[in-house]
């Protein structure tokens, strides 16, 4: 039988983060993604030909180790500073909102999933069921496992015997969000790149698409309130035709979208940010992602990277 000394599952930024710092230490490392392709909420979908990015709208970068690895994609020609400056729309109104440099990715968020997954051993459309005390990946024994993913998901898989782990997953709470692609006939908004759309019952966001990404295409990404999403799970075509609503009359546009596309999170937005970076406990089993600090693709980095070093140390 094959020994894998480590199985981390989910090929997100905190999984492949962390599986990154374990290979780098000499340590076995397989990771075992669900999906087709690796990136998790780094999600770019293909719609008409073109891709879009449909979960994360960018990041931001206030750690000296993040800093050094956005800058190595800046340099592969992966991401580019895009801007310091989002609007804030409420009730008609729209006022600038300077805050950090937000980054995007010309090729689309999911590109820098790639690249660190780049020389690790993934496998796709690989659903793990099972988590078990020894421990054990699906009746397999595994010296570690690590799960680089939402709590709800992980509590799915975890044996009701590793408490701990359970506990870590459980006190995990989720935001759902659609996350709507519209494609126009021209561009016809003003220069705004993204907008916060404040006390609206349906949108949180809406983002220039073509902006961010750079090549002006006629696109725009709109995610949705949490409670507007849990009253619409599973109403994809009433959404979009909603949502195609509500961001005509927000942004005052004179035509319709050409077409539009949803895609439902049920995992968006962590609440309750945990104090600590990662979950590790006595018996091997890791929990990282991005609710374990402040939600950012920042913190899916540093919980994966801590928690690659925390086992690449008990591992020796």
């Amino acid at each position: 039988m094959e020994i894998v000394s480590v199985v981390v599952v989910g090929a997100g930024i905190a999984g492949l983060a962390c599986a990154r710092v374990l290979v780098d230490a000499g340590v076995d490392v397989r990771v075992l993604e669900r999906a087709p392709v690796v990136g998790g909420r780094l999600a770019t979908r293909r719609y008409d030909g073109r891709p879009a990015d449909i979960g994360a709208a960018y990041f931001t970068v206030s750690d000296p180790e993040f800093d050094a690895v956005a800058r190595t994609w800046q340099a592969a020609g992966l991401a580019r500073e895009w801007t310091d400056t989002l609007v804030a729309i409420e009730n008609g109104h729209e006022e600038p909102r300077p805050g950090p440099m937000r980054w995007a990715a010309p090729g689309g968020l999911r590109s820098l999933a790639e690249h660190l997954a780049d020389g690790l051993t993934v496998k796709l459309q690989h659903a793990v069921t099972a988590v078990e005390p020894g421990p054990m990946v699906d009746g397999v024994p595994v010296d570690a496992v690590v799960l680089a993913m939402p709590g709800p998901q992980a509590l799915d898989v975890l044996d009701p015997c590793l408490q701990a782990a359970r506990r870590a997953a459980d006190g995990q709470d989720w935001a759902p969000s659609f996350a709507v692609t519209l494609r126009y006939p021209e561009r016809a908004w003003p220069d705004f790149r993204g907008a916060f759309v404040n006390g609206h019952e349906v949108l949180t966001t809406i983002c220039d698409d073509g902006d961010r990404r750079g090549d002006r295409a006629p696109v725009l990404v709109a995610h949705t309130t949490p409670a507007y999403t849990a009253a619409r799970l599973g109403a994809h075509d009433r959404v979009i035709a909603e949502v195609e609503d509500a961001v005509g009359a927000v942004l005052g546009l004179p035509a319709r979208p050409v077409t539009g596309y949803a895609h439902q999170w049920l995992q968006a937005s962590p609440g309750r940010p945990s104090e600590e970076l990662f979950h590790l406990d006595e018996d091997n089993v890791g929990v990282c992602g991005d609710a374990w600090g402040p939600p950012r693709v920042q913190t899916a980095w540093l919980s994966g990277t801590a928690l690659g070093r925390a086992l690449a140390s008990r591992l020796g």
